[in-house]
């Protein structure tokens, strides 16, 4: 199953690069074996980013799952100027090229705050990142975990996010919450209380592994 985010990309693909592989047959371009196997593992890729897996979510209300696939780069205490403006545990996760980059709501509840920022396209992995990049920043608010925060932001290769909250309305954790296009991270704002399950450089499922439970 791929993403309906990635429906046109790889349908304008798979066309250019069929037309392109007529174009070597027509014209007897050297080397023509050697570019159509180059055309063949790009399209492979970019399907395999689109990719959305169909799975069981490990949904659990006391839980606060992992909204991405990734690894785990950051666990530490940060000063969260937009929505909370005060110090909150950051949790990020990196997503490579290669990882599913579906975003996913890590609890259920209502969104009550979000917000797209324009920006720049530093790699995803950059202190400023989460400031500067562009990048879009959810809060959900339930009655088990009160408001959690989570950040989709763009990375060097990104080039669009995808936000499907809205304010004001009810999401299900682990439903699908939207998309980020060529490499990326998501930034997680908890109580500095919060235990956390994972580590650094954990690799994590989104709608599967738990960051933290109650």
């Amino acid at each position: 199953m791929f993403h309906k985010e990635g429906y046109t990309i790889i349908i304008i693909s798979f066309i250019i690069i069929v037309l392109i592989i007529l174009g070597l047959d027509h014209y007897a371009i050297k080397y023509d074996l050697a570019i159509k196997i180059f055309l063949l593992i790009v399209f492979v890729l970019i399907l395999q980013f689109f990719r959305n897996p169909k799975f069981e979510i490990n949904s659990n209300k006391n839980y606060i799952l992992s909204p991405v696939d990734g690894k785990i780069v950051i666990i530490e205490k940060v000063y969260e100027p937009e929505f909370f403006k005060d110090e909150r545990l950051q949790v990020s996760i990196f997503m490579s090229p290669l990882n599913v980059h579906v975003t996913r709501y890590p609890i259920s509840g209502k969104v009550v705050f979000s917000k797209y920022h324009p920006g720049r396209y530093l790699v995803a992995w950059h202190p400023k990142s989460s400031t500067k990049n562009e990048r879009t920043t959810i809060v959900i608010e339930n009655q088990i975990f009160g408001k959690i925060l989570y950040r989709q932001i763009a990375g060097a290769v990104a080039r669009r996010i995808v936000n499907y909250a809205e304010e004001s309305k009810n999401v299900i954790q682990g439903e699908d919450a939207g998309f980020i296009k060529f490499g990326s991270r998501i930034d997680l704002f908890l109580p500095l209380e919060t235990k956390v399950n994972v580590k650094i450089n954990q690799k994590v499922k989104g709608g599967i592994t738990v960051i933290t439970e109650n």
